[in-house]
């Protein structure tokens, strides 16, 4: 079996993924104090690194292959070219461009969020729209608050603006609000700085799966007011849930404008069309649209509209419910038939994502080079802390490779975790 697990070795995720030999470092006194400091770390999408030839790969969080709706979008493309031809490919589109912005305020006002054309700012994709938010509320040195552990592409971008990171627990029940708490109420006496931002994924979260309760809405919500700070809320996979379960938004909760929320159409449509939005206040969008240079693409933006206001998008993430709810039901029935009684994982509602605990000895960096030797991989808990933690967890996505591959990639796991055992 081949083995290729970032550069050659379990140790690289945490590593230089490029050799020092590799690089002259002509430039390095011309680049940024930030860019400095990143230069031979773990970048975002260096994951992608982590492969095995015929092993299950089950760190890959893609939407599973078939179900992409291509013969729609060839449908959508040959439509909008027929109506609109030259306009749609020029600067600023054509009027379909516009038809994606009011499709997203019927569909917020449907949430019972708060919503015109002026609250919503469309982005290339939900890393993007991160980026803008951060561009406008942070400086060097300044400090935001996350979930500990967390989106590591969040992670990435948060440290490209040279900030101070402060993760927080997660459990069954989401972010730990009363840590929080507890950590602004020790700040403000001590005279210490109070983060601008606090980034969270409330529901289905990436990379846990868990969905944060009411309660701690509710708790989040006042504490922003009574700080003073900004949540960002990433809802990337909240239309993916497999329960009739529905718990409010947290911008459908906001009733001070400190809610920025955070959307995309790479779960539900493609990652490929490289869609996002930001849903704020106007003071806040207004500022964001400044720093949103070159906008979107236009031609994209129009072939989605016409995709979503032919009722293609709520038919087709109907489908996708029922397809990646067996892929849940399959992974955890394997988990449960494979993995020895010292390992625990979570039971997400919706999402890609399981979290799986180990015992504190095992590490699983140092693991995965025998899982991939035993047929699988994954990705190590270590990549989505902004600190040195999670060495005993692991995340695995169900949502891209076959059904019967996943029973197999599951056997493979327990095996190599009853070898360390």
């Amino acid at each position: 079996m081949s083995i290729l697990i970032m550069s050659d070795t379990i140790e690289s995720t945490q590593s230089k993924c490029m050799k020092e030999s590799d690089r002259s470092g002509a430039f390095d006194h011309l680049f940024t104090a930030t860019v400095q400091d990143q230069i031979g770390s773990t970048g975002y999408g260096d994951w992608r690194l982590v492969s095995a030839s015929d092993a299950v790969s089950l760190g890959y969080g893609f939407p599973y292959p078939s179900s992409l709706p291509s013969d729609d979008l060839v449908t959508v493309t040959e439509a909008v070219l027929a109506d609109e031809g030259e306009h749609v490919l020029q600067y600023g589109g054509g009027s379909y461009t516009e038809q994606l912005t009011d499709f997203l305020v019927e569909r917020a006002q449907s949430s019972d969020i708060d919503c015109d054309p002026s609250n919503i700012l469309l982005t290339n994709g939900g890393t993007r729209a991160i980026d803008v938010v951060c561009r406008a509320f942070l400086e060097p040195s300044d400090s935001l608050i996350v979930e500990g552990p967390t989106f590591m592409g969040a992670i990435s971008v948060f440290r490209n603006h040279g900030v101070e990171i402060d993760s927080f627990d997660v459990d069954t029940d989401g972010l730990d609000v009363d840590a929080v708490a507890e950590e602004l109420r020790t700040r403000e006496r001590e005279g210490r700085e109070i983060p601008k931002l606090l980034y969270t994924i409330p529901n289905f979260q990436n990379p846990t799966g868990v969905t944060l309760s009411l309660d701690r809405r509710n708790r989040l919500l006042e504490l922003a007011d009574e700080y003073d700070f900004v949540l960002i809320e990433d809802d990337a996979y909240g239309d993916l849930r497999y329960t009739e379960h529905e718990l409010p938004t947290l911008k459908a909760l906001d009733d001070t404008g400190r809610v920025v929320r955070i959307g995309t159409f790479s779960k539900t449509i493609a990652p490929g069309v490289r869609t996002g939005w930001i849903i704020a206040n106007n003071e806040i969008v207004e500022a964001l649209r400044k720093l949103n240079a070159g906008g979107t693409n236009t031609f994209t933006r129009s072939l989605v509209a016409h995709y979503c206001t032919t009722g293609k998008l709520d038919e087709h993430i109907e489908e996708l419910r029922d397809v990646y709810e067996e892929r849940r039901d399959r992974i955890l029935h394997a988990l449960e038939t494979h993995m020895p009684p010292a390992a625990e994982w979570t039971e997400p509602e919706g999402g890609f994502f399981v979290w799986v605990t180990l015992p504190i000895h095992i590490d699983t960096e140092e693991m995965l080079h025998d899982a991939a030797e035993n047929g699988v991989t994954y990705l190590p808990g270590s990549m989505f802390f902004p600190t040195d933690e999670g060495s005993n967890s692991l995340r695995l996505s169900f949502s891209y490779v076959p059904l019967d591959e996943l029973e197999r990639g599951i056997a493979a796991l327990g095996r190599t975790v009853r070898e360390r055992l």
